[in-house]
Protein backbone atom coordinates (compact mmCIF):
# COMPACT_ATOMS: atom_id res chain seq x y z
CA UNK A 1 0.00 0.00 0.00
CA UNK A 2 2.83 2.39 0.92
CA UNK A 3 4.69 1.59 -2.31
CA UNK A 4 1.51 2.13 -4.33
CA UNK A 5 0.93 5.56 -2.75
CA UNK A 6 4.59 6.52 -3.27
CA UNK A 7 4.45 5.48 -6.92
CA UNK A 8 1.23 7.45 -7.45
CA UNK A 9 2.64 10.67 -6.03
CA UNK A 10 5.93 10.28 -7.91
CA UNK A 11 3.97 9.81 -11.13
CA UNK A 12 1.82 12.85 -10.35
CA UNK A 13 4.85 14.96 -9.46
CA UNK A 14 6.57 13.92 -12.68
CA UNK A 15 3.42 14.89 -14.61
CA UNK A 16 3.46 18.33 -13.00
CA UNK A 17 7.13 18.79 -13.74
CA UNK A 18 6.56 17.84 -17.37
CA UNK A 19 3.71 20.32 -17.74
CA UNK A 20 5.51 23.16 -15.97
CA UNK A 21 7.09 24.92 -19.00
CA UNK A 22 4.00 24.34 -21.11
CA UNK A 23 1.80 26.02 -18.54
CA UNK A 24 4.24 28.89 -18.25
CA UNK A 25 3.88 29.46 -21.98
CA UNK A 26 0.12 28.97 -22.04
CA UNK A 27 -1.01 30.56 -18.80
CA UNK A 28 -3.99 32.09 -20.58
CA UNK A 29 -5.55 28.63 -20.84
CA UNK A 30 -5.37 27.99 -17.12
CA UNK A 31 -8.43 28.14 -14.89
CA UNK A 32 -8.41 28.05 -11.11
CA UNK A 33 -11.47 27.32 -9.00
CA UNK A 34 -12.18 27.09 -5.31
CA UNK A 35 -14.02 23.85 -4.62
CA UNK A 36 -16.56 23.50 -1.83
CA UNK A 37 -17.52 19.94 -1.01
CA UNK A 38 -20.58 19.36 1.12
CA UNK A 39 -20.77 17.73 4.54
CA UNK A 40 -20.98 13.97 4.93
CA UNK A 41 -22.61 12.41 7.99
CA UNK A 42 -20.82 9.07 7.74
CA UNK A 43 -17.82 10.37 9.69
CA UNK A 44 -17.46 13.12 12.30
CA UNK A 45 -14.43 14.71 10.63
CA UNK A 46 -16.31 15.09 7.34
CA UNK A 47 -19.47 16.61 8.87
CA UNK A 48 -18.16 20.15 8.30
CA UNK A 49 -17.46 19.79 4.57
CA UNK A 50 -14.21 20.34 2.73
CA UNK A 51 -12.41 22.96 0.61
CA UNK A 52 -9.87 22.51 -2.16
CA UNK A 53 -8.29 24.32 -5.11
CA UNK A 54 -8.80 22.97 -8.61
CA UNK A 55 -6.27 23.87 -11.29
CA UNK A 56 -6.94 23.00 -14.93
CA UNK A 57 -5.14 23.69 -18.20
CA UNK A 58 -6.67 21.76 -21.09
CA UNK A 59 -3.87 22.69 -23.48
CA UNK A 60 -1.18 21.39 -21.13
CA UNK A 61 -3.40 18.42 -20.18
CA UNK A 62 -3.33 19.36 -16.50
CA UNK A 63 -6.30 18.73 -14.21
CA UNK A 64 -5.28 18.64 -10.53
CA UNK A 65 -6.82 19.28 -7.13
CA UNK A 66 -4.75 20.65 -4.26
CA UNK A 67 -6.27 20.20 -0.82
CA UNK A 68 -4.98 20.77 2.70
CA UNK A 69 -6.99 17.96 4.25
CA UNK A 70 -4.58 15.02 4.05
CA UNK A 71 -3.06 13.27 7.05
CA UNK A 72 -0.82 10.24 7.20
CA UNK A 73 -1.43 7.54 9.81
CA UNK A 74 2.14 6.39 9.27
CA UNK A 75 3.75 9.63 10.42
CA UNK A 76 5.97 9.30 13.47
CA UNK A 77 4.07 9.47 16.80
CA UNK A 78 0.78 9.92 14.95
CA UNK A 79 -1.57 9.10 17.82
CA UNK A 80 0.45 10.93 20.45
CA UNK A 81 0.60 14.03 18.22
CA UNK A 82 -3.13 13.75 17.62
CA UNK A 83 -3.83 13.54 21.36
CA UNK A 84 -1.65 16.59 22.08
CA UNK A 85 -3.19 18.73 19.34
CA UNK A 86 0.02 18.71 17.30
CA UNK A 87 -1.49 16.92 14.35
CA UNK A 88 0.46 17.27 11.12
CA UNK A 89 -1.75 17.65 8.05
CA UNK A 90 -0.42 17.89 4.53
CA UNK A 91 -1.21 19.53 1.25
CA UNK A 92 -2.53 16.70 -0.90
CA UNK A 93 -2.49 16.46 -4.68
CA UNK A 94 -4.98 14.42 -6.70
CA UNK A 95 -6.23 13.95 -10.23
CA UNK A 96 -9.51 15.83 -10.55
CA UNK A 97 -11.70 12.96 -11.75
CA UNK A 98 -10.45 10.64 -9.04
CA UNK A 99 -10.92 13.35 -6.41
CA UNK A 100 -14.54 14.22 -7.21
CA UNK A 101 -15.59 10.60 -7.67
CA UNK A 102 -15.02 10.04 -3.96
CA UNK A 103 -17.36 12.90 -3.00
CA UNK A 104 -19.99 11.94 -5.56
CA UNK A 105 -19.97 8.40 -4.17
CA UNK A 106 -20.72 9.89 -0.73
CA UNK A 107 -23.52 12.02 -2.25
CA UNK A 108 -21.86 15.30 -1.27
CA UNK A 109 -22.51 18.46 -3.24
CA UNK A 110 -19.63 19.90 -5.25
CA UNK A 111 -19.54 23.61 -6.08
CA UNK A 112 -16.71 25.30 -7.95
CA UNK A 113 -16.13 29.04 -8.06
CA UNK A 114 -13.88 30.08 -10.92
CA UNK A 115 -11.56 32.88 -9.85
CA UNK A 116 -11.37 36.00 -11.99
CA UNK A 117 -7.58 36.10 -12.15
CA UNK A 118 -5.16 37.31 -14.79
CA UNK A 119 -2.87 34.80 -16.48
CA UNK A 120 0.04 36.08 -14.41
CA UNK A 121 -1.95 35.69 -11.17
CA UNK A 122 -3.01 32.17 -12.10
CA UNK A 123 0.58 31.30 -12.78
CA UNK A 124 1.61 32.68 -9.39
CA UNK A 125 -1.04 30.57 -7.66
CA UNK A 126 0.14 27.51 -9.53
CA UNK A 127 3.78 28.15 -8.60
CA UNK A 128 2.83 28.76 -4.97
CA UNK A 129 0.82 25.55 -4.75
CA UNK A 130 3.49 23.49 -6.51
CA UNK A 131 6.17 24.82 -4.17
CA UNK A 132 3.90 24.26 -1.17
CA UNK A 133 3.49 20.64 -2.21
CA UNK A 134 7.21 19.91 -2.03
CA UNK A 135 7.92 17.32 0.70
CA UNK A 136 9.71 19.86 2.86
CA UNK A 137 6.81 22.37 2.64
CA UNK A 138 3.58 20.40 2.50
CA UNK A 139 3.09 19.63 6.23
CA UNK A 140 1.43 22.03 8.67
CA UNK A 141 0.01 21.89 12.18
CA UNK A 142 -3.73 21.49 11.91
CA UNK A 143 -6.12 23.51 14.07
CA UNK A 144 -9.90 23.01 14.10
CA UNK A 145 -10.65 26.70 13.71
CA UNK A 146 -7.54 28.66 12.76
CA UNK A 147 -5.60 26.44 10.38
CA UNK A 148 -7.50 23.90 8.30
CA UNK A 149 -8.47 23.09 4.73
CA UNK A 150 -10.89 26.04 4.56
CA UNK A 151 -8.75 28.75 6.19
CA UNK A 152 -5.93 27.83 3.80
CA UNK A 153 -7.95 29.12 0.81
CA UNK A 154 -7.79 32.87 1.69
CA UNK A 155 -4.26 32.34 3.00
CA UNK A 156 -3.09 30.96 -0.36
CA UNK A 157 -4.76 33.79 -2.29
CA UNK A 158 -3.24 36.42 0.00
CA UNK A 159 0.27 35.00 -0.36
CA UNK A 160 0.17 34.21 -4.07
CA UNK A 161 -1.71 37.21 -5.48
CA UNK A 162 -0.37 40.76 -5.17
CA UNK A 163 -3.81 42.26 -5.82
CA UNK A 164 -6.21 43.05 -2.96
CA UNK A 165 -9.05 40.62 -2.36
CA UNK A 166 -12.02 41.96 -0.38
CA UNK A 167 -14.29 39.25 0.95
CA UNK A 168 -18.04 39.62 1.46
CA UNK A 169 -19.01 39.03 5.10
CA UNK A 170 -22.68 39.95 4.82
CA UNK A 171 -23.61 36.43 6.02
CA UNK A 172 -22.29 37.03 9.55
CA UNK A 173 -24.79 37.14 12.40
CA UNK A 174 -24.68 39.10 15.64
CA UNK A 175 -23.74 37.15 18.76
CA UNK A 176 -22.94 33.85 17.03
CA UNK A 177 -20.02 32.00 18.63
CA UNK A 178 -17.59 29.56 17.11
CA UNK A 179 -19.32 26.77 19.05
CA UNK A 180 -22.67 27.87 17.57
CA UNK A 181 -21.20 27.57 14.07
CA UNK A 182 -19.90 24.07 14.82
CA UNK A 183 -23.26 23.00 16.22
CA UNK A 184 -24.99 23.83 12.94
CA UNK A 185 -23.13 20.95 11.32
CA UNK A 186 -23.59 18.41 14.11
CA UNK A 187 -27.37 17.96 14.16
CA UNK A 188 -26.91 14.37 12.90
CA UNK A 189 -23.77 13.69 14.92
CA UNK A 190 -25.18 13.60 18.48
CA UNK A 191 -22.21 11.82 20.02
CA UNK A 192 -19.72 13.87 18.06
CA UNK A 193 -21.48 17.03 19.21
CA UNK A 194 -21.37 15.77 22.81
CA UNK A 195 -17.65 14.96 22.63
CA UNK A 196 -16.80 18.33 21.06
CA UNK A 197 -18.87 20.21 23.63
CA UNK A 198 -17.08 18.39 26.44
CA UNK A 199 -13.56 18.50 25.01
CA UNK A 200 -13.39 22.09 23.77
CA UNK A 201 -13.44 24.90 26.30
CA UNK A 202 -14.27 28.57 26.61
CA UNK A 203 -11.95 29.45 23.70
CA UNK A 204 -14.66 28.55 21.18
CA UNK A 205 -17.37 30.49 23.02
CA UNK A 206 -16.15 33.85 21.83
CA UNK A 207 -18.34 35.67 19.32
CA UNK A 208 -16.93 34.76 15.92
CA UNK A 209 -15.18 37.51 13.97
CA UNK A 210 -16.10 37.60 10.28
CA UNK A 211 -12.79 35.98 9.35
CA UNK A 212 -13.34 33.22 11.90
CA UNK A 213 -16.41 32.02 10.01
CA UNK A 214 -13.99 30.90 7.33
CA UNK A 215 -12.93 27.79 9.21
CA UNK A 216 -16.04 26.28 7.61
CA UNK A 217 -15.96 25.56 3.85
CA UNK A 218 -19.52 26.80 3.26
CA UNK A 219 -18.61 30.22 4.59
CA UNK A 220 -15.50 30.39 2.42
CA UNK A 221 -17.82 29.85 -0.53
CA UNK A 222 -20.25 32.52 0.71
CA UNK A 223 -17.43 34.99 1.32
CA UNK A 224 -16.30 34.57 -2.29
CA UNK A 225 -19.75 34.92 -3.88
CA UNK A 226 -19.64 38.72 -3.86
CA UNK A 227 -15.95 39.20 -3.15
CA UNK A 228 -13.94 41.64 -5.24
CA UNK A 229 -10.35 41.91 -6.39
CA UNK A 230 -8.65 45.28 -6.90
CA UNK A 231 -5.74 45.87 -9.26
CA UNK A 232 -4.36 49.35 -10.01
CA UNK A 233 -7.48 50.99 -8.51
CA UNK A 234 -9.75 48.85 -10.69
CA UNK A 235 -12.16 46.58 -8.79
CA UNK A 236 -13.84 43.57 -10.37
CA UNK A 237 -15.74 40.52 -9.02
CA UNK A 238 -13.45 37.87 -7.60
CA UNK A 239 -15.58 35.00 -8.98
CA UNK A 240 -16.29 34.94 -12.69
CA UNK A 241 -18.43 31.82 -12.69
CA UNK A 242 -20.04 29.41 -10.22
CA UNK A 243 -20.47 25.80 -11.33
CA UNK A 244 -22.63 23.21 -9.60
CA UNK A 245 -20.57 20.15 -10.44
CA UNK A 246 -22.74 17.73 -8.47
CA UNK A 247 -26.11 18.17 -6.79
CA UNK A 248 -26.72 15.42 -4.23
CA UNK A 249 -29.76 13.21 -4.13
CA UNK A 250 -31.99 14.26 -1.20
CA UNK A 251 -31.43 12.07 1.85
CA UNK A 252 -33.22 11.67 5.17
CA UNK A 253 -31.07 11.48 8.28
CA UNK A 254 -32.13 10.19 11.67
CA UNK A 255 -30.26 10.10 14.96
CA UNK A 256 -32.07 7.07 16.29
CA UNK A 257 -32.65 6.36 19.97
CA UNK A 258 -28.99 5.95 20.91
CA UNK A 259 -28.28 9.61 21.70
CA UNK A 260 -26.38 10.99 24.70
CA UNK A 261 -29.55 12.42 26.26
CA UNK A 262 -31.47 9.14 25.95
CA UNK A 263 -28.55 7.10 27.25
CA UNK A 264 -28.11 9.31 30.31
CA UNK A 265 -31.84 9.37 31.03
CA UNK A 266 -31.76 5.57 30.95
CA UNK A 267 -28.70 5.63 33.23
CA UNK A 268 -30.59 7.89 35.66
CA UNK A 269 -33.48 5.43 35.93
CA UNK A 270 -31.17 2.39 36.22
CA UNK A 271 -29.15 4.02 39.00
CA UNK A 272 -32.41 5.23 40.57
CA UNK A 273 -33.70 1.65 40.59
CA UNK A 274 -30.57 0.36 42.36
CA UNK A 275 -30.58 3.29 44.80
CA UNK A 276 -34.20 2.64 45.73
CA UNK A 277 -33.48 -1.07 46.19
CA UNK A 278 -30.35 -0.32 48.21
CA UNK A 279 -32.32 2.04 50.46
CA UNK A 280 -34.91 -0.66 51.15
CA UNK A 281 -32.44 -3.51 51.71
CA UNK A 282 -29.91 -1.41 53.60
CA UNK A 283 -27.08 -2.68 51.38
CA UNK A 284 -25.32 -0.37 48.91
CA UNK A 285 -24.50 -1.85 45.48
CA UNK A 286 -20.84 -0.89 45.35
CA UNK A 287 -20.25 -1.61 41.66
CA UNK A 288 -22.86 1.01 40.65
CA UNK A 289 -20.81 3.71 42.37
CA UNK A 290 -17.59 2.47 40.80
CA UNK A 291 -19.06 2.42 37.28
CA UNK A 292 -20.73 5.86 37.46
CA UNK A 293 -17.96 7.79 39.14
CA UNK A 294 -15.12 6.04 37.31
CA UNK A 295 -16.76 6.94 34.00
CA UNK A 296 -17.10 10.60 35.00
CA UNK A 297 -13.63 10.66 36.59
CA UNK A 298 -12.07 9.42 33.34
CA UNK A 299 -13.80 12.23 31.46
CA UNK A 300 -12.51 14.68 34.08
CA UNK A 301 -8.90 13.56 33.73
CA UNK A 302 -9.28 13.69 29.95
CA UNK A 303 -10.57 17.29 30.12
CA UNK A 304 -7.73 18.21 32.48
CA UNK A 305 -5.20 16.68 30.09
CA UNK A 306 -6.70 18.57 27.13
CA UNK A 307 -6.52 21.83 29.09
CA UNK A 308 -3.04 21.49 30.59
CA UNK A 309 -1.19 19.17 28.25
CA UNK A 310 -2.32 19.89 24.69
CA UNK A 311 -2.67 22.60 22.06
CA UNK A 312 -6.35 21.86 21.45
CA UNK A 313 -8.88 24.67 21.99
CA UNK A 314 -9.59 23.16 25.41
CA UNK A 315 -8.43 25.78 27.89
CA UNK A 316 -10.79 27.09 30.59
CA UNK A 317 -13.15 24.14 30.26
CA UNK A 318 -16.21 24.52 32.52
CA UNK A 319 -17.05 20.84 32.05
CA UNK A 320 -14.62 20.23 34.91
CA UNK A 321 -17.37 21.53 37.21
CA UNK A 322 -19.16 18.19 36.75
CA UNK A 323 -16.44 15.93 35.33
CA UNK A 324 -14.42 16.04 38.54
CA UNK A 325 -11.12 14.18 38.08
CA UNK A 326 -10.87 13.40 41.81
CA UNK A 327 -13.74 10.93 41.51
CA UNK A 328 -10.78 8.75 40.63
CA UNK A 329 -9.38 7.71 43.11
CA UNK A 330 -11.93 8.77 45.77
CA UNK A 331 -14.65 6.36 44.57
CA UNK A 332 -12.23 3.56 45.45
CA UNK A 333 -12.06 4.76 49.07
CA UNK A 334 -15.63 3.64 49.72
CA UNK A 335 -14.66 0.21 51.04
CA UNK A 336 -11.80 1.44 53.21
CA UNK A 337 -13.04 1.91 56.81
CA UNK A 338 -10.32 4.47 57.55
CA UNK A 339 -11.19 6.59 54.51
CA UNK A 340 -14.97 6.26 54.58
CA UNK A 341 -15.53 9.38 56.76
CA UNK A 342 -13.61 11.46 54.22
CA UNK A 343 -15.38 9.80 51.27
CA UNK A 344 -18.76 10.52 52.88
CA UNK A 345 -18.00 14.23 53.12
CA UNK A 346 -16.47 14.30 49.65
CA UNK A 347 -19.54 12.87 47.91
CA UNK A 348 -21.87 15.08 49.96
CA UNK A 349 -19.99 18.21 48.86
CA UNK A 350 -19.92 17.03 45.23
CA UNK A 351 -23.66 16.35 45.26
CA UNK A 352 -24.41 19.81 46.65
CA UNK A 353 -22.15 21.35 43.99
CA UNK A 354 -24.00 19.39 41.30
CA UNK A 355 -27.33 20.83 42.43
CA UNK A 356 -25.83 24.35 42.48
CA UNK A 357 -24.48 23.74 38.97
CA UNK A 358 -27.96 22.88 37.72
CA UNK A 359 -29.33 26.10 39.28
CA UNK A 360 -26.71 28.35 37.63
CA UNK A 361 -26.65 26.32 34.40
CA UNK A 362 -27.86 29.11 32.11
CA UNK A 363 -25.54 31.72 33.63
CA UNK A 364 -22.26 29.96 32.79
CA UNK A 365 -20.11 31.64 30.12
CA UNK A 366 -19.60 28.24 28.49
CA UNK A 367 -22.82 26.45 27.52
CA UNK A 368 -22.87 22.86 28.72
CA UNK A 369 -24.46 20.11 26.68
CA UNK A 370 -28.11 19.50 27.65
CA UNK A 371 -27.55 15.74 27.71
CA UNK A 372 -25.44 16.26 30.81
CA UNK A 373 -28.47 17.19 32.95
CA UNK A 374 -29.64 13.59 33.58
CA UNK A 375 -26.02 12.51 34.12
CA UNK A 376 -25.47 15.22 36.73
CA UNK A 377 -28.76 14.32 38.42
CA UNK A 378 -27.60 10.70 38.50
CA UNK A 379 -24.36 11.62 40.24
CA UNK A 380 -26.13 13.92 42.70
CA UNK A 381 -28.63 11.19 43.59
CA UNK A 382 -25.96 8.56 44.06
CA UNK A 383 -23.63 10.94 45.90
CA UNK A 384 -26.28 11.79 48.48
CA UNK A 385 -27.03 8.10 48.94
CA UNK A 386 -23.33 7.28 49.41
CA UNK A 387 -23.15 9.95 52.11
CA UNK A 388 -26.31 8.60 53.78
CA UNK A 389 -25.10 4.99 53.63
CA UNK A 390 -21.61 5.71 54.99
CA UNK A 391 -23.01 7.86 57.79
CA UNK A 392 -25.43 5.08 58.69
CA UNK A 393 -22.56 2.61 58.76
CA UNK A 394 -20.46 4.95 60.90
CA UNK A 395 -23.29 5.33 63.40
CA UNK A 396 -23.66 1.54 63.64
CA UNK A 397 -19.93 1.16 64.25
CA UNK A 398 -20.00 3.91 66.87
CA UNK A 399 -23.02 2.35 68.58
CA UNK A 400 -21.30 -1.06 68.67
CA UNK A 401 -18.16 0.42 70.21
CA UNK A 402 -20.15 2.26 72.87
CA UNK A 403 -21.94 -0.98 73.87
CA UNK A 404 -18.63 -2.76 74.22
Amino acid sequence: MILRKTFFFLLLAASIAASYPTMAERGENMRITVMTLGPYQGELYSAFGHSAIHLEDTVADVNYVFNYGVFNFEQENFYWNFARGKMLYELGLSYYDRFISHYIADNRYIIEQELNLTSAEKWEVYKFMSNNHLPENRAYYYNYVYDNCATKIPEVLAKAIPATVTYDYSFTEEGVTIRDLMDRYLAYQPWGDWIIDIGLGLQIDKVADPQEYLFLPDYVQKSLENATITRDSVTVPMVSKTINVYTPTPETFENGAFTPFNVFVLLFFVVGFFTNRDFKTGKRTHWVDVVVFTFVGIIGWWCAFLWLGTDHLSKMNFNLLWAIPLHIPFVYFLKSPKLQPFASKYFLVCSILYLVLLVVWGMLPQPLHMALIPLILTMALRGFFIHYDLNKYSRKVAAGLSQN
